[in-house]
């Protein structure tokens, strides 16, 4: 399934009670960033269907605001997630859900960055995760 992900996604409002980012009007909606769900370690999770896009007549299948950060560390993108906790996920109740689909990215080569960053967005919280899941 094609879907709209990364900043673009994080700029829409969506079903969780996420804070998102804010700068819609300085996104550049003529271009859009689909990516496909099929064949992705997160499948469909967290795709929301149906949506309306700035400036398009159509509407999209759009990433959730943690399916778009996810989105976003798996393609090395961590400058861009940057602020994943308190900027735009703003929402501990996500916290383990979080947690749980970014160790499935732990086979990619970028691991050691991911880990790092999580590491800084979440601090003891990530490492009592990663130690109690032996990861």
């Amino acid at each position: 399934m094609k879907y709209l992900s990364g900043i673009h996604a994080l700029n829409l409002p969506c079903e969780l009670l996420t804070c998102g980012d804010w700068h819609r009007s300085g996104i550049q909606w003529n271009t859009l960033p689909l990516l496909e769900s099929d064949g992705s370690m997160f499948g469909d999770y967290g795709i929301e269907r149906n949506k309306l896009i700035p400036g398009h007549e159509d509407s999209f299948n759009v990433a959730n605001h943690i399916r778009a950060l996810l989105d976003l560390l798996a393609l090395n993108k961590q400058s861009v997630a940057q602020g994943m906790n308190k900027d735009f996920i703003c929402n501990e109740e996500y916290d383990e859900e979080v947690f749980d689909k970014v160790s499935l990215l732990k086979t990619l080569s970028h691991w050691d960055i991911i880990n790092r960053f999580m590491g800084r967005e979440y601090g003891s919280k990530w490492l009592d995760y990663k130690r109690r899941e032996r990861i």
